[in-house]
């Protein structure tokens, strides 16, 4: 038995997400009905975490287990022959059998991306958030330094979140201009749901003015979600990277 592990990229635009559901076409969904003709047998995908509708991913990590002797180049360009042109496998290798994708991840960067435009994008519509007006960076910055470290983030997740505790560790939160785009590049132990995305609603309002930096600190402390931002759009949220220590992939 081999244990194959690929590295996925997709827009997420016209999917409800990566795991499959009842309510619609999931990213999980067509990969595992790519990977079962690929195969000629059932194709089941252990995924290092889940991403919610509209949300992209460049480095989506998934495994599947297998008894076919195909080489690591044919899982990877055979998939992608069977996939729709906004997925697809950018790598394939094998890796232990013990190997989780999810279990043994040790840390998710993702990027929030925002666009600071008067006028609308087309071009950049499906992967940034349009705000218009100025925004305070410096103090969106300040703001950012009060996630860093293992708080208590009940105040950033959603109402239906079922994560047993509430307790995440971001390594680091920084915010990048790239001309009119700004990046906010999180790295993080692991992720409530929407939490990136409230991070980025409420740090928005901090641009904004309509709240102060250290209401970051009350807000952990308090962990009332009432009382942060917004959720923002999901379309301006992607999944970087997923870290895992060198250890894991020995035999």
């Amino acid at each position: 038995m081999r244990n194959i592990k690929l590295i996925i990229e997709y827009d997420g635009t016209a999917y409800c997400g990566w795991q499959v559901q009842p309510n619609g076409v999931t990213i999980q969904e067509v990969m595992e009905g790519a990977l079962s003709r690929m195969l000629g047998e059932p194709g089941k995908l252990r995924s290092s975490g889940r991403t919610d509708a509209r949300v992209h991913a460049r480095g989506m990590v998934a495994c599947f287990t297998t008894e076919k002797g195909l080489p690591l180049r044919a899982f990877r360009e055979g998939l992608n022959t069977l996939l729709p042109d906004d997925i697809a496998v950018r790598d394939a290798c094998e890796v232990p059998l013990a190997f989780n994708p999810r279990a043994d991840a040790l840390a998710k960067h993702y990027r929030y991306t925002i666009l600071l435009d008067e006028l609308r994008a087309p071009l950049s519509r499906r992967t940034a958030w349009r705000l218009t007006g100025k925004l305070d960076l410096d103090a969106m910055r300040e703001a950012c330094a009060l996630f860093v470290g293992e708080h208590d983030f009940a105040a950033f997740r959603a109402a239906n979140c079922a994560a047993k505790t509430t307790r995440r560790t971001i390594n680091s939160l920084e915010l990048v201009e790239d001309g009119r785009f700004l990046h906010l590049e999180v790295n993080g132990s692991g992720f409530l749901k929407n939490m990136v995305r409230i991070i980025a609603g409420t740090l928005q309002e901090v641009g904004q003015g309509k709240r102060a930096p250290k209401e970051v600190a009350k807000l952990l402390l308090e962990g009332n979600r009432q009382l942060a931002g917004m959720t923002a759009p999901p379309h301006g949220l992607c999944l970087m990277q997923v870290f895992y220590s060198p250890e894991s992939f020995l035999s």
